[in-house]
Parts: C-alpha cells; sequence; structure tokens
C-alpha cells in the first residue's frame, strides 16, 4: 500500500473534484437513508390505522378516513420516489467528479511515465524489454486509474453509508445491531488473508504479462526474419507457451477472487437472518415496532452491496498497488546522463576534442575507446574509418552524450560536454545513426523531424542535398508518401538518404555520419558526396564508415583498432604508411574493377 502514495501530489492536485465527489457521496447516502426511514413511519402508520379503522369500519367516518389515509400513504410514496430521485442525481454527480478526476490522472500518470523514458539513457533501454516498457504505461497505468477511480469511490461510499446506517441503527436498537453485525469481525479476517494472496498474484500477473507483450512485440517487429526462416510455427509456441502460464496465473487469482462473493453472500444472509428472528422476537416483547423491523431489513439490505464491494475494492486497491509499484521502479531512476546544476547552453561552432578518453559499456563490460586523443578544428572534415567493433560508433555517441565516458573528457569549443545543457548540445549536433529508423508518417514530416518548423522548399532542398528528391517524387503521393512502420515502405538506400535529408534540413555547424551511406549504390554515393561536399563547405563533420571515399577531400582520416587510434594522416599519407588503410583502400579498388568488368 505504501507504493500507492505516489498518487498523493494528483489528489492534491485535483482537490476541488476529490471534495466536490466526497461531498456528493456524503448527499446521496443521506437521501438514500431517509427512505427506510419513511418506511418505518409508513408500517407504524398502517399498524396504527388499522386498529381505528376496525373500530369505525361501520360508521359513516369510514369513507373520510380511508381517503385521509390513502393521502398519507400517496405523500409517504410521492416523499420516498423524490429521495431515490435526488440520491441518483447526487450519485451521477459524484461519478462526474470522481470518475472524471480518475481519468485526469490516468492522462497524466501516462504523460509523466513517457517524459520519464524521455530523459532516461540509452543504458536503460537496452537493460529493459520495449513490450515490459508499453505494459507498465499501458495495463499498469489502467489498474492504477481503477484505484484512483472506481476503487475509491465506492470505498468512500462504503464507509460513510456502513458509519451512517450502523449509527441509525444503534439508534433504534443496539442489541438488535450487535446481532446483525456479528457477522462482521468473521468477513474482515476473510478479507485480510485473501487480499495478501490477490497482491501477490497480481504482482506475478503483471509480470507475465509485460514478458507476453514484449514477445508479441519483438515478433512483430521481426516478422519479416520470422517469414524468411520459416519460424511461424515455434514463435506462436513459444507465445502459447508464455500465453498459458499467464492464463494459468489468471484463473488461478480469479478462482481467489471467487472466494469473495459466496463469503459475502453467506455474511449478509446470515446477518438478514439474525435480523428478522432477533428482531421478530424484540417485536414480541415490545422493544421495536414492525416498523423498526422493516427499517432494519432495508438497512441490511443496504448494506449488501457495500459488503460485496469491500472484497471488490480490495482487490482492485491490492492490484493498484501492484502496477504502482512497477510504475515506481521506473519514475524513481534518475537518468545519468543529465544536465548538470550548473549546465549552460552555448552557440557551437564546431570544434571538437577528445581528450584521453576511455569508456567501456556498463552492461556488456566491453572496452570501446581506450585513451583516444582526437582533435578536430571547426569546419574540419575527418574520416573514422576502423573494423567492426573498433570504437567509431562510440566516438559518435559519446560527442552527442548517449553516453559519458569514465575516462577523459569530450569536449566542444573547449567546454565539457557534461557542462553544457543537453538539449542546447544535442540541438547543436545533426547524428545519422546506423540503424536508421523512421516514423510511420510520410516522407516529408519525417525529414522535418529535424526540424519541425521548416517550410516544403527546406524539405526539397534537403531532400535534394540527400539525392533523394527524384526517388520520392516517384511515389504516387511524392512527399506525402506514408512510410510505414520502420520505413517498411522504402528501400534501405532510400531509408538512409531520407535519414540524412533529416539532419541536413536542420542546418547544425557539427554532422556526424554513422555508415550511413552502406546502402546505397556507388553512383548515387557519388552524388551524395558531391552535394555533401559543397553542403559541409563551413561545417564540422565526422564521417564513419567501411568505405573509403577518395572523392572526398578529408582534411584528417583516423584508423581505429580495438578502440585505440592506430593510423592518423591525409589520403595519401596514409596509403604511404602501407598499413590498415592502404589495405582496405586496396581491396575497395579491386572489388570496384570486378564489379566493372562483370557489368
Amino acid at each position: 500500500m505504501k507504493h500507492l502514495a505516489a498518487l498523493n501530489k494528483y489528489f492534491v492536485k485535483y482537490k476541488w473534484r476529490f471534495l466536490l465527489g466526497m461531498l456528493f457521496t456524503a448527499i446521496s447516502i443521506v437521501f438514500s437513508v431517509f427512505q427506510p426511514i419513511l418506511v418505518r413511519q409508513i408500517f407504524d402508520l398502517l399498524e396504527e390505522n388499522l386498529k381505528n379503522y376496525r373500530m369505525i369500519s361501520d360508521t359513516g367516518l369510514k369513507g373520510a378516513f380511508r381517503s385521509g389515509f390513502s393521502q398519507t400513504l400517496t405523500f409517504y410514496g410521492v416523499s420516498i420516489l423524490g429521495l431515490a430521485l435526488l440520491s441518483g442525481f447526487f450519485m451521477f454527480l459524484q461519478r462526474q467528479t470522481l470518475i472524471v478526476m480518475s481519468r485526469h490522472i490516468e492522462y497524466d500518470l501516462k504523460n509523466a511515465i513517457y517524459k520519464q523514458y524521455q530523459r532516461l539513457d540509452l543504458n536503460f533501454f537496452k537493460m529493459n524489454r520495449t513490450g515490459d516498457l508499453m505494459s507498465r504505461i499501458t495495463e499498469d497505468v489502467s489498474r492504477v486509474r481503477m484505484y484512483v477511480g472506481p476503487a475509491l469511490m465506492y470505498a468512500t461510499r462504503t464507509v460513510i453509508m456502513m458509519v451512517i446506517i450502523i449509527w441509525l441503527m444503534w439508534n433504534v436498537n443496539p442489541v438488535l445491531t450487535l446481532y446483525t453485525l456479528s457477522p462482521l469481525p468473521l468477513l474482515a479476517i476473510t478479507i485480510y488473508f485473501v487480499n495478501r494472496v490477490i497482491h501477490k498474484k497480481s504482482e506475478r500477473i503483471q509480470a507475465q504479462l509485460s514478458n507476453i507483450t514484449s514477445i508479441a512485440q519483438e515478433n512483430y517487429s521481426g516478422i519479416r526474419v520470422i517469414k524468411s526462416y520459416v519460424q511461424e510455427e515455434p514463435s506462436a509456441v513459444h507465445f502459447e507457451e508464455a500465453s498459458e502460464t499467464y492464463k494459468h496465473s489468471s484463473i488461478s487469482l480469479a478462482k481467489t477472487d471467487a472466494l469473495y462473493q459466496p463469503a459475502m453472500a453467506l455474511m449478509i444472509g446470515l446477518s438478514v437472518i439474525l435480523t428478522i428472528f432477533t428482531g421478530g422476537m424484540q417485536v414480541i416483547h415490545g422493544n421495536i415496532t414492525i416498523g423498526n423491523l422493516a427499517e432494519f431489513v432495508l438497512y441490511v439490505n443496504m448494506l449488501t452491496f457495500p459488503f460485496f464491494s469491500i472484497g471488490w475494492v480490495a482487490s482492485m486497491i491490492q492490484r493498484a498497488a501492484a502496477s504502482q509499484q512497477r510504475i515506481n521502479e521506473f519514475l524513481d531512476i534518475r537518468p545519468e546522463i543529465r544536465d548538470a546544476a550548473n549546465a549552460k547552453e552555448q552557440t557551437l561552432t564546431g570544434e571538437v576534442h577528445f581528450n584521453n578518453v576511455s569508456f567501456t559499456y556498463p552492461h556488456t563490460g566491453i572496452r570501446a575507446l581506450q585513451n583516444l586523443e582526437l582533435k578536430i578544428s571547426a569546419g574540419q572534415k575527418i574520416a573514422v574509418i576502423g573494423r567492426t567493433g573498433s570504437g567509431k560508433s562510440t566516438l559518435a555517441q559519446l560527442l552527442i552524450r548517449m553516453y559519458d565516458p569514465q575516462e577523459g573528457q569530450v569536449k566542444v569549443d573547449g567546454e565539457d560536454v557534461r557542462e553544457l545543457k543537453l538539449h542546447s548540445l544535442r540541438n547543436q549536433i545533426s547524428y545519422v545513426p546506423q540503424d536508421v529508423f523512421l516514423f510511420s508518417d510520410t516522407i516529408s514530416n519525417n525529414i522535418r523531424f529535424g526540424e519541425p518548423q521548416a517550410g516544403e522548399e527546406d524539405v526539397r532542398q534537403a531532400a535534394r542535398q540527400a539525392s533523394v528528391e527524384k526517388d520520392i517524387l516517384q511515389f504516387p503521393e511524392g512527399f506525402g508518401t506514408v512510410v510505414g512502420e520502420r520505413g517498411v515502405t522504402l528501400s534501405g538506400g532510400q531509408k538512409q538518404r531520407v535519414s540524412i535529408a533529416r539532419a541536413l534540413i536542420r542546418n547544425p555547424n557539427i554532422l556526424v555520419f554513422d555508415d550511413c551511406l552502406s546502402a546505397v549504390d556507388a553512383r548515387t554515393e557519388k552524388e551524395i558526396i558531391g552535394n555533401l561536399y559543397a553542403y559541409l563547405k563551413d561545417k564540422t563533420a565526422i564521417i564513419i564508415t567501411h568505405r573509403i571515399f577518395s572523392l572526398f577531400a578529408f582534411d584528417r582520416i583516423i584508423v581505429l583498432d580495438e578502440g585505440r587510434m592506430v593510423e592518423s594522416g591525409t589520403h595519401e599519407e596514409l596509403l604511404l604508411l602501407n598499413g590498415y588503410y592502404a589495405e582496405l583502400y586496396a581491396r575497395q579498388q579491386t572489388g570496384e574493377e570486378e564489379s566493372v568488368n562483370e557489368s
């Protein structure tokens, strides 16, 4: 239950809705409990007036007496109906305040979780599965909403109703009240033990639901791989096994929940029997009237739903506590990559310095960079070449602070990037990642994602510079073409070029291209390089690649191997060294000649 304390700030935020909801609940209950009082008065009137009616049944007053008594009964009937309508009206207002409040809290909580996901660093997402993250922002939040809405509403209604009704019953006859309520202690013990079981099972079920969501999400994302390797059946079996586990756990919880209703029905039935038997004895002894007995029976019936709702509400609260605990686990995480207390904004010109930088990935222990010393002047064009796993992409991710180095400093314009505001730093560096990702939106909006305020001509210009405009215009919808999830409509080369256009439209002073031309043909590659050479004239550019762009006049080329810089210089200087770069260039030239001959 302590985990639900995190929601108190939302109750404070919507305190007026909450307080009005409590008021409307109390008023609705007051109008409800007055109805048995009127019924008691009717029964007592009937008992008294039947004697009088028998006494005057043979006189001329019979008709007048019957007419007057009918008017009295009509008045009581209309009063009971009026009270029922008023009770229903305030019950409507109660739902309009408390349930609407719960929807507002649900909205705020989902936004809070989403913003937290946005703040957390890459290491968090490598350690957690996407399906689990989705489950916490959907299923868990929905269960929490059931607590702040229906569970809170019915719990409040139950407490107020029980207090008022028990107080009214006690004022009528304390002995009969004690007999009527005697099954309650046994009911409380049952609820306590069953709730403990429900809480444990709810936690397990939510974890299993997250697992199912993760499996489904991975299978949907990798459906082309599954179909290519004819793994539909094994994938279905894997999902079925996870679903079977979830089903058994859910059935087990449902069986536990099923204990509530019979227990409630038994206790309430016992209360009714005790009320009628004990109340009948009290009537015989003249301690109460028949009207009091009828009033008690109605009160017991009115307590039926509150008693039933105790179990239901307790179950919802336990499930919400389990879900909120899972949510708090994420909300309480402080991102490792965040603004320093004295972080500042600064306009970047493009000077970059990796000062003796070493970095090891925390989730794998792989040492990616070792004592890297690299200075890039503003406006220089640098190529970074190396084998797979040599630390090329890590260099780019450290520059935009996806990670922080364990040793050394990454500086931009002489300032440690950890001293700059994250938003300012990343907003002034365009990064084209190796793993191209496009959103399920139009091509135009995917390019404009880098600069939401850009006009249509800016979008076309960026596409032109990335050599993708002609391809886009061949689609029936042109720039309005929806590319589908992860850009499935486009080829690999087209996705890469759209991603490049997204970086170029921002017009930053620093650009980082991480092996972003691997899926384009040689002709398109030359066209893109020609466009980039003109575009990057006064900008700092770091181009990470497996290929050698001999047509691009780099100011400097560095070669990485096992996280260390093993070669550095211009194209001609590296060829004279006759090392890894010269070997790669020779293999590439041989491959291009063979490709031409085959053509």
